[in-house]
């Protein structure tokens, strides 16, 4: 997982600590890993500003002679310039329905947005395993009434993990059905809706103003774009276009155990500013990870 990009990393900081510091190898080296960081999916814009900062930050340090000193200057030196591309705080999901429940006993939201095949249905029955382990109600809300077996897959997790699900027919307003799944957890005491949606392109004119109509009326607490790793920087632009039409309060990053460049997690944090909460690890209802920023960039860095 993230070979590539951490691989990149290490081998700066060991050039680095077995060559004498100075301007012409530190432009030698920072100009290769720019290289480096843009095969492994961080886009151009997000590894010119890691060069800068680096360079800025490289500059102006004493290095001692030591080399297990120099190592630990030059790491520190990139875990501080990578951690600052993350946003300061990554809400905690559980806090957030525990929180609500207690402000005001109204179930709490989730609304789930994305192009078709990145895993969103997948995702959503990850977290409805979560948080029914958390000893939270849970109702499912079939909004895609678009694409064809897509009741019966999220069916299909409903009857596996033991939760209600709320449907219409095919060719239902979508809207009409997430309105539906929040009064029933309403009037039944639910914690928590959460809402599958249609895949989609960021192009999709039609499918993007039906996701506008769900989150006016339905108004979700939580937004979650649901992006594949694999897709490199053309994620980075998906998420964009999906927090300009409708807003993105988060992100979970899928297919990660297959990502062995690491890349799209960084371009996410710096480009759009928005928290990654999850990532998928697998196919398993437990295989989902909560992304905590340290340990990520502490990985990336070999710590």
């Amino acid at each position: 997982m993230f070979n590539k990009l951490r691989n990149a990393v290490k081998g700066l900081i060991d050039k680095l600590t077995t060559v004498e510091l100075n301007e012409k190898t530190l432009n030698e080296y920072l100009d290769e890993l720019f290289f480096k960081l843009v095969e492994s999916d961080v886009a151009v814009e997000v590894a010119e500003h890691i060069i800068h900062e680096l360079s800025n930050s490289l500059r102006g340090k004493r290095v001692p002679k030591d080399k297990n000193l120099i190592r630990n200057t030059i790491r520190e030196t990139m875990y501080n310039v990578l951690i600052s591309l993350f946003p300061r705080e990554t809400p905690d999901l559980v806090t957030l329905i525990k929180e609500k429940r207690e402000r005001d006993k109204a179930p709490f939201v989730i609304l789930f947005l994305g192009p078709n095949g990145h895993g969103k249905t997948t995702t959503l029955a990850k977290i409805a395993f979560l948080l029914k382990r958390e000893g939270f109600k849970v109702v499912l809300a079939c909004s895609d009434t678009f694409r064809a077996g897509a009741e019966e897959q999220l069916a299909e997790h409903a009857r596996r993990l033991s939760v209600r699900m709320i449907k219409h027919k095919y060719g239902a307003d979508p809207a009409a059905v997430a309105y539906d799944a929040v009064r029933f957890a309403e009037n039944h005491n639910y914690d928590v809706v959460l809402i599958d949606t249609a895949g989609r392109l960021q192009t999709d004119r039609n499918l993007m103003e039906e996701l506008k109509k769900i989150a006016r009326v339905v108004k979700p607490d939580l937004k979650i774009f649901v992006g594949d790793a694999l897709m490199g920087n053309d994620v980075v632009e998906q998420i964009s276009t999906f927090d300009k039409e409708i807003g993105i309060d988060a992100v979970v990053l899928t297919k990660v155990d297959a990502d062995v460049k690491g890349g799209a997690a960084i371009s996410i944090a710096k480009t759009t500013g928005r928290p990654i909460i999850y990532l998928g690890t697998g196919q398993e209802y437990d295989d989902l990870m909560k992304f905590n920023p340290e340990d990520f960039v502490k990985k990336i860095i070999g710590l």
